[in-house]
């Protein structure tokens, strides 16, 4: 159970920041507020969402891409950090499961995700 003035506090800071519904299996591009010295840049991170985990402010999400030579990269991102300026929904996946942990063993045509069909 969990204090009521932290949920209150929470609810604030989860308002303040537009995040889409997406779940695992949805291909996302995050806009990532990357610093280098005295200066910023965005940086877009693209791939596909494989877990989302936790709740409220400390709710993270596990996002893979592939990289050069076909080597697989995997970033956890806090969803409600001050560093990602900016969440899109590219693609909807079709999975069966909430974890996709089972794609790090993939490769090639075998890693793909069917896209959801909607009527």
């Amino acid at each position: 159970m969990r204090n009521k003035y932290i949920e209150q506090f929470e609810q604030a800071q989860i308002a303040e920041k537009n995040i889409p519904d997406f779940k695992a299996g949805d291909t996302v591009r995050l806009a990532v507020e990357i610093k280098e010295g005295d200066k910023t840049r965005i940086q877009n991170y693209e791939g596909v969402c494989i877990a989302k985990r936790g709740q409220g402010t400390s709710t993270t999400i596990t996002v893979r891409k592939i990289g050069a030579n076909g080597v697989g990269i995997e970033r956890i991102f806090p969803l409600h950090t001050d560093s990602i300026k900016e969440i899109k929904v590219i693609r909807r996946g079709r999975v069966r499961r909430a974890k996709l942990y089972y794609l790090r063993g993939l490769a090639g045509k075998k890693a793909r995700i069917p896209e959801l069909r909607r009527k």
